[in-house]
């Protein structure tokens, strides 16, 4: 009957899935409405030692995955940003919360710091849903700089909620020397561990089918275990592992992706159920007022303050922290956090996890439908969404592969012009590797004995992680509605491969013609070296 009851619950969660897609309604906060619907209905679920143990775990899937997933090259640009908001932000919006609480709400001072702080990040799951599902592509790098805050600000919330746990349990500690411990061993701990990890991969010989994923989640729940019995901040140590380890190129990432993304998935499903479950309609009803004032206070008030205050010295633009400060959802760590509050027994005069439960329902039911509409209402749309990817990713995310082949000296190809080339199948020479350099590939070209040649097909894996570039054409870009033959592009890039709105790849010619909505992959010469004429 229980395993019945999981199979339907995944069925109704995917097709809360499907109509998030079509209503603008963020998906999790549909998740947390199938737990609330199955309580209501009868199903009692109070043990909070088990939906801990979820909680956490998807807590850790999902801060190691957001930093797995993080492209360093495009986000270290807002980097200084994001860890500004990540920490002084988390902060400063746990402060302003906390002493809201004391002075209006008239909560004890440490409950009301211990609330504060218990809600003070914001979740990545959150954001990167509605940004994904959304398609928002955001001016200025703006998704590249929520992208790192919300996945690496968990870590301060979760240091403050010890802290102040902590001195509300009466536990003689020396709070400087914890927060010191917390941020010291995530921060090496992460690093360290995921140099010795990419050793590790390097040496390891995991050929079978599924076992290097396997072994990928072994050292994530190794990692955070070390760093958590050293005193550190299992969480941060996570997220800087997987932003280690996600920018490093290596074989069976392909795999690692699709592992991840699945698992997040169900436990991202099996987290907000649970939680929804954990709830009792009566007692949501009781913290509806206080949870609904302090969720348009942290709207309004808390989260503007911390960015528009935080990021005045680097001169943003008023929409973009509008955007910043909307994008500023609550979520899964929230009502992770509550519930080790529950857990550890503190005594409080406040219903906490339903207060956070609120907070969260209120936060992804308006910021989380409101983000797309403000995005474009303020200018912050960008249509013209420029990506930068690496050759890997689109192995790894996509249909799109790349094989390899090297010209020898009896290779009917070597000495010869590009042009000169008859291609028998519908592939691409993308990439030209030769002396550890590469060059984009034009029709005067010479192949060279040895020459390592890229073809846009199958399989290929780029040790080097090479950048590509993608650009999406909107109606009003220069290039929509001309064939290929007739851009104006640099003298160091070449477009390889068009993709369609309806996913169809087209391997471009030069009469290909260039429609709205298409996506351009492009290829960019990076280290030039000289190639002589025949």
């Amino acid at each position: 009957m229980n395993l019945l009851l999981i199979t339907v619950i995944l069925l109704l969660a995917m097709i809360a899935t499907k109509i998030s897609n079509k209503s603008g309604l963020p998906a999790l906060l549909l998740f947390l409405a199938l737990g609330v619907i199955f309580s209501a209905l009868g199903y009692d679920f109070n043990n909070y030692r088990i939906a801990e143990n979820i909680a956490t775990i998807a807590l850790m899937i999902i801060i190691f995955y957001g930093g797995f997933g993080t492209n360093w090259n495009m986000g270290r640009e807002r980097a200084r940003e994001s860890i500004i908001l990540a920490s002084l932000g988390v902060f400063a919006t746990a402060i302003i919360t906390g002493v809201f609480c004391h002075y209006v709400l008239k909560f004890g001072f440490l409950e009301s710091m211990l609330l504060g702080s218990v809600v003070a990040s914001t979740d990545y799951a959150s954001v990167s849903n509605i940004l994904v599902s959304k398609n928002l592509n955001l001016k200025y790098k703006t998704a590249s700089l929520l992208e790192i805050e919300s996945g690496s600000n968990d870590p301060t919330a979760y240091t403050m909620t010890m802290v102040f746990l902590s001195m509300l349990l009466g536990s003689d500690l020396s709070v400087p020397m914890m927060v010191l411990k917390q941020v010291v061993f995530g921060l090496a701990g992460g690093f360290l561990l995921g140099f010795v990890f990419m050793k590790l991969i390097e040496k390891l010989s995991l050929d079978e089918d599924g076992l290097f994923s396997v072994f990928i989640a072994t050292l994530m729940i190794g990692t955070y275990a070390l760093t958590q019995t050293l005193g550190g901040n299992g969480f941060l140590a996570l997220y800087v592992l997987g932003i280690y380890i996600g920018n490093h190129e290596f074989k069976k990432k392909r795999d690692v992706v699709f592992f991840f993304d699945g698992l997040s998935t169900i436990f991202q499903i099996a987290m907000f159920f649970l939680l929804g479950l954990l709830s009792d309609i009566h007692l949501i009803g009781q913290a509806l007022p206080i949870g609904f004032v302090l969720a348009i206070f942290m709207l309004i008030i808390a989260r503007p303050l911390s960015v528009f205050g935080l990021m005045a010295p680097f001169k943003l633009k008023k929409n973009q922290l509008t955007i910043i400060s909307l994008a500023g959802l609550r979520g899964a760590a929230a009502i992770a956090f509550a519930i080790m509050v529950v857990n550890s027994g503190v005594n409080l005069s406040i219903d906490i996890f339903h207060i956070v439960f609120v907070i969260c329902i209120f936060s992804l039911l308006i910021q989380g439908t409101a983000l797309p509409f403000a995005t474009k209402k303020v200018d912050m749309y960008d249509p013209d969404d420029s990506v930068l990817r690496t050759f890997n990713y689109y192995s790894d995310k996509t249909d799109i592969g790349f094989i390899k082949t090297q010209v020898t000296k009896i290779s009917p190809w070597v000495n010869k012009k590009i042009s000169d080339i008859e291609l028998a199948f519908n592939v691409i020479i993308a990439k030209i590797e030769r002396d550890h350099k590469s060059i984009v590939p034009r029709g005067n070209t010479y192949l060279r004995d040895g020459d390592i040649l890229v073809l846009g097909g199958e399989t290929y894996f780029d040790y080097a992680g090479e950048d590509l570039l993608e650009i999406k054409i909107s109606e009003t870009h220069d290039w929509a509605g001309k064939r290929v033959k007739d851009l104006h592009i640099r003298k160091d890039e070449l477009i390889i491969m068009v993709q369609r709105p309806g996913g169809e790849i087209i391997v471009p010619r030069g009469d290909t013609l260039l429609n709205p909505g298409d996506r351009a992959i492009i290829s960019r010469e990076i280290n030039e070296i000289e190639d002589p004429a025949k």
